[in-house]
């Protein structure tokens, strides 16, 4: 039976936090994260004007009105493909120069298709963004667009040699010296076409096995790393989050966060690190966080548990991990979560999901019993304080394929432009570049239930959340700031914050891309009071198939794989 004692107190961090602050980053740095004390202050005032960050002076502000709108860079690369997409009613074909691929050319297609686009998906050049934009060839550019959106139309009518015949010219003009491929639409072009060669000779045409799924566990988490540090978006997604969870948890002892995808536990000692600085003392926290098994034998849930857990003791914060393995998140039932039901309940939850639900929709969108609904109505049952929604604000689940082909085109391009103007680590973006990658091979290769990769507007999710019996939740004004302080972390002077309708808005110039919204059933009753010992035990037990592994810093339930600490 392990034991895990708290030392300190929140309330003499909170009163003297010159004395605690490099003391708390320090535990921070050794439990594998970095944060600053100074990031998670408390910044609200009730009476404070909102105003929107961005360098970009461009910006057209409203201080006393709902929507926040922004000033347009006509030169970004985004807003030059979404320009020619809207000139192009039905693309014309250009003329072809050279055939379509031999036999062995097919053949080395099928087993390799991304030797065929001939471009870098990790090595990034260090030259800044204006100085690369001369360089690209305008009339290139424009072709590989038209091209682009002819192979499309040809995938949607079946027509493989055609297809093929684009796909084969625009491997030739990438090929040329005529556009930088590391680049702009260059780039763009080259994900793209990877991504319709796959669909056409290893999905057989958009198959329900998806052929995109050529990364591990292991490797799609440091992908999901690489990402969150090359840009804003998983931050912003993160710290708008826990800001609005942190004022649902106000004033309540005992609390507890469901996250629907754990991911290395990243979003959490910020908020652990928060409640620590709490007036009054920290709540006890519980957080339940739910991930797929580890394909490598670790019990990856475990270790995340560990560190967070020891995290917590060495703040003062008492704490209680439970991890749920499950590849699907419609595989986990409300059961595997621990959640006490009915008015004797002595805990407040909160529900976060950070771009994980789109994973649940379907082709079927008129089925009562899709999984969505089912997921949505067992949330409703937990009688949550408050769910926190995170998702890409983009219309790729449409059932017709040119529509979601055009759609990704000029929403990835956009992603693609804020990557290559954020500067930074090469490797790093490069490897966020192939976390794009592998979305846009899903959103264009797979059909069925392969297709996972199913984002839909912040406008769809409001008229699904409400059909579901949740109403908004106004994020506050200390989210709002809190993303406009994030926004100085990186350099691109392009990113900007939006708020509409009390939800938030992250974007590219003048392009929305990640959607944050919170929401709240009609009537809590759930008693903010919790009695708990000072005491932490560590115990694990793990199941791949829907199992779970707990790491509990107030429960005595002993297991096999015990930690013990004093």
């Amino acid at each position: 039976m392990a034991a895990y004692r708290s030392e300190g107190t929140a309330a003499n961090i909170w009163f003297d936090p010159t004395a605690k602050s490099a003391e708390i980053e320090v535990r921070l740095a050794e439990a594998g994260y970095l944060g600053r004390v100074a990031d998670l202050q408390q910044v609200y005032r009730p009476d404070e004007r909102r105003t929107v960050f961005s360098p970009d002076p461009q910006i057209i502000q409203f201080s006393d009105s709902s929507t926040i709108i922004h000033g347009n860079n006509p030169s970004d690369l985004s807003g030059w493909v979404d320009s020619m997409l809207s000139q192009i009613s039905t693309p014309a074909m250009p003329p072809l120069l050279s055939s379509a691929p031999s036999e062995d050319e097919r053949q080395q297609i099928q087993s390799n298709p991304f030797q065929f686009c001939q471009t870098s998906t990790v090595q990034v050049p260090s030259v800044t963004y204006q100085s690369q934009v001369p360089q690209m060839d305008l009339d290139s550019g424009i072709q590989l667009v038209h091209l682009l959106m002819t192979c499309g139309e040809s995938v949607q009518r079946d027509d493989t040699p055609m297809a093929i015949s684009v796909i084969d010219e625009m491997r030739s003009i990438l090929l040329s010296n005529n556009i930088n491929t590391t680049f702009g639409i260059g780039k763009v072009a080259g994900y793209f076409i990877d991504a319709l060669t796959r669909r056409l000779f290893t999905s057989g045409g958009g198959s329900s096995s998806c052929c995109c799924d050529f990364f591990s566990t292991v490797e799609s988490e440091i992908l999901y790393q690489n990402f969150y540090e090359a840009c804003p978006y998983l931050k912003f997604a993160h710290f708008t989050a826990n800001q609005a969870i942190l004022e649902a948890f106000d004033g309540h002892d005992c609390v507890h966060v469901i996250d629907f995808s754990l991911m290395h536990g990243l979003q959490w000692p910020a908020l652990i690190q928060a409640l620590a600085l709490r007036p009054g003392g920290p709540p006890f926290l519980r957080i339940t966080g739910i991930g797929p098994p580890s394909s490598d034998g670790r019990d990856s849930l475990r270790e995340i548990g560990l560190r967070l857990a020891d995290l917590a003791r060495s703040i003062g914060v008492r704490f209680a991990f439970r991890g749920v393995a499950a590849n699907r998140l419609d595989d986990v039932k409300p059961w595997m979560l621990h959640v006490a039901a009915g008015p004797a309940a002595k805990e407040v939850v909160a529900v976060n999901s950070v771009m994980q639900l789109h994973r649940l929709l379907t082709d079927d969108v008129d089925n009562d019993a899709t999984s969505i609904n089912s997921v949505l109505g067992w949330i409703h049952d937990l009688k949550p304080k408050i769910i926190t929604l995170v998702e890409q604000e983009a219309d790729h689940n449409n059932k017709n394929f040119m529509d979601r082909f055009t759609e990704s085109l000029f929403y990835y391009s956009t992603m693609f432009d804020s990557l290559d103007a954020g500067g930074g680590n090469n490797e790093q973006r490069g490897l966020a570049e192939v976390y794009l990658q592998r979305e846009i091979c899903n959103v264009l290769c797979c059909e069925g239930a392969s297709r996972t990769e199913r984002h839909e507007p912040l406008t769809k999710w409001r008229a699904r959340m409400s059909g579901a019996g949740f109403k908004t939740r106004h994020l506050g004004s200390n989210a709002y700031k809190q993303a406009s302080m994030l926004l100085t972390l990186f350099s691109g002077d392009g990113y900007c914050v939006e708020e509409i309708d009390g939800c938030l808005m992250l974007g590219w110039h003048s392009r929305p891309l990640i959607s944050a919204s919170a929401w709240r059933i009609g009537d809590d009753v759930r008693n903010s009071n919790c009695s708990t010992d000072d005491n932490s035990t560590l115990m694990m037990n793990n199941n791949n198939n829907g199992g779970s592994s707990t790491t509990n810093s107030s429960s005595s339930t002993s297991s096999n794989n015990n930690i013990n600490s004093n």
